[in-house]
């Protein structure tokens, strides 16, 4: 099986994490001419509404929105997914799969205890996936290079964190919106007869917009998503830095 390269690849807990975090900025590298996929780690099985199914259908809508070269979701068990062997590989083989140069994940820590999981995870698997004495198959049972991005930045969730960069999304901003809105079941919609949660009701999406116009304010734009990193990042001219 050929390599399915990418240049971005966002690995998320559930499916619409990526798109309230970090879609703005997917969006704008596709816009840039960069190959842009999204790896789900759950179905999110465990959300008071909606259905896998359901959510399935959301993430490709969302997926067309934004224009992704690629979606796929690992099943992993919503709410129970643990750093087992089992899952690690899985993790591992998307990463030699694409071979990104960069890796998105979730937020180090969060409301949602997913979320900081789910960081620790694809963290860990992005250092395995470079070890050459770990074995991965392709389905054609062909030997998976090993590969480790160079970078691992992750977005920022609900809980306010300090990022160490932020990307400008203000033109990806109505997109971004109507991404995240591809979850009908998820967010707020004044025809649903389902329970009312923290996510779904109206003013979820307001704090979505607030931090946006937060981090945007801090860069002097009007809308931004921020990011922390794992490790200093180098420079190499600073009159390119903004």
């Amino acid at each position: 099986m050929a390599v399915e390269k990418l240049d971005i690849l966002a690995f998320a807990a559930h499916p619409d994490d990526a798109e309230l975090a970090c879609s703005g900025t997917l969006l704008k590298h596709i816009q840039l001419g960069y190959k842009v996929g999204v790896v789900d780690l759950t179905q999110g099985d465990l959300g008071t509404r909606g259905s896998i199914e359901i959510r399935a259908r959301e993430a490709e809508k969302s997926s067309q929105i934004l224009g992704l070269s690629a979606r796929e979701n690992l099943k992993m068990p919503d709410g129970f997914f643990d750093q087992t062997e089992e899952n690690l590989k899985k993790i591992i083989y998307a990463i030699r799969k694409y071979q990104p140069d960069v890796l998105f994940a979730n937020a180090i820590h969060d409301r949602h205890p997913d979320h900081g999981r789910g960081s620790e995870i694809v963290s860990r698997a992005n250092f395995l996936s470079g070890l050459a004495k770990i074995k991965t198959y392709d389905h054609d049972g062909q030997e998976q290079a090993p590969w480790r991005p160079s970078n691992v930045y992750h977005y920022i969730q609900f809980r306010h964190i300090k990022p160490d960069f932020i990307v400008d999304i203000t033109q990806q901003w109505p997109t971004k919106l109507e991404a995240i809105k591809a979850f009908e079941s998820q967010f707020f919609n004044p025809d649903s007869d389902e329970p009312e949660t923290l996510i779904a009701s109206e003013k979820f999406l307001k704090y979505i917009e607030a931090r946006a116009r937060e981090f945007g304010a801090a860069i002097e734009t009007e809308f931004g998503e921020g990011f922390t990193t794992e490790k200093p990042i180098g420079v190499h001219d600073v009159l390119r830095l903004t």
